[in-house]
């Protein structure tokens, strides 16, 4: 079987052009765990057939710079294969913009984040240790984020897996099955540096300190660490 990730979007352009998209970033931090089939789909492309809950291992939503309360058919579509996936108890991992595809799917609210933009290497703060994507991890630990938009209202039944200074929702389950987390495992340090930099404009206009941020931006193993924890202990 493989792992098949859900292509929703692009990196920044900067970023791509150097250092290549989501899909590659996600397999490089998890080659150390699944040996199997990798496969790509975008699901924006709504000429392009999904993939059937049964096509895979598990499944992987990626980031993106589109926004879930855009509700755009591609996301409606999108939105009816994660409660197919879900239903069918497939393993499943949301990213960012797929942590909040997902929540949104299965009942709960996206809206712009109340407490502001979140981007750069974060503390986040663990409120379930049992869980299996946690395993092994500290009480605290670092991701590196960049999203404007939040779950601001759970999904029926999720349950918190952590949080951050500026999102109580920073991770949470759905059963034993589904996983969501607003921080990208898959950004180094490198990679958080250069969104940094193309949102910089952005930042400051909105009286935060760029500067300041990509000078904290660094590697986050312990936020990559849920990534292959999802593939060890949820897919295997």
């Amino acid at each position: 079987m493989k792992l098949i990730v859900l292509r929703t979007g692009d990196a920044v352009a900067p970023v791509a052009a150097r250092r290549g998209e989501f899909f590659s970033w996600i397999r490089r931090e998890a080659e150390s765990v699944w040996n199997g089939e990798w496969a790509e789909h975008d699901v924006c492309d709504l000429d392009a057939p999904l993939p059937s809950p049964s096509d895979a291992r598990g499944f992987i939503i990626t980031g993106s710079s589109s926004s879930v309360t855009e509700r755009a058919p591609w996301m409606l579509r999108a939105e009816e294969l994660v409660r197919r996936i879900v239903a069918a108890k497939v393993p499943l991992l949301g990213i960012c913009f797929g942590h909040q595809l997902v929540a949104e799917a299965l009942g709960g609210k996206v809206a712009k984040n109340p407490h502001g933009r979140e981007i750069g290497t974060v503390e986040v703060r663990v409120k379930d240790e049992s869980d299996p994507i946690l395993r092994g991890l500290p009480s605290r630990f670092h991701a590196n984020y960049s999203h404007v938009d939040a779950v601001v209202t759970l999904p029926p039944g999720a349950r918190v897996l952590g949080a951050t200074d500026r999102d109580p929702h920073a991770m949470y389950a759905v059963g034993e099955t589904t996983r969501g987390v607003q921080f990208h495992p898959e950004f180094d340090g490198d990679v958080m540096r250069g969104y940094v930099e193309a949102r910089a404009h952005l930042i400051a206009a909105e009286g935060l300190d760029p500067d300041a941020i990509h000078a904290g931006a660094v590697d986050a193993p312990h936020g990559a660490e849920t990534l292959r924890n999802f593939i060890r202990h949820v897919v295997l």
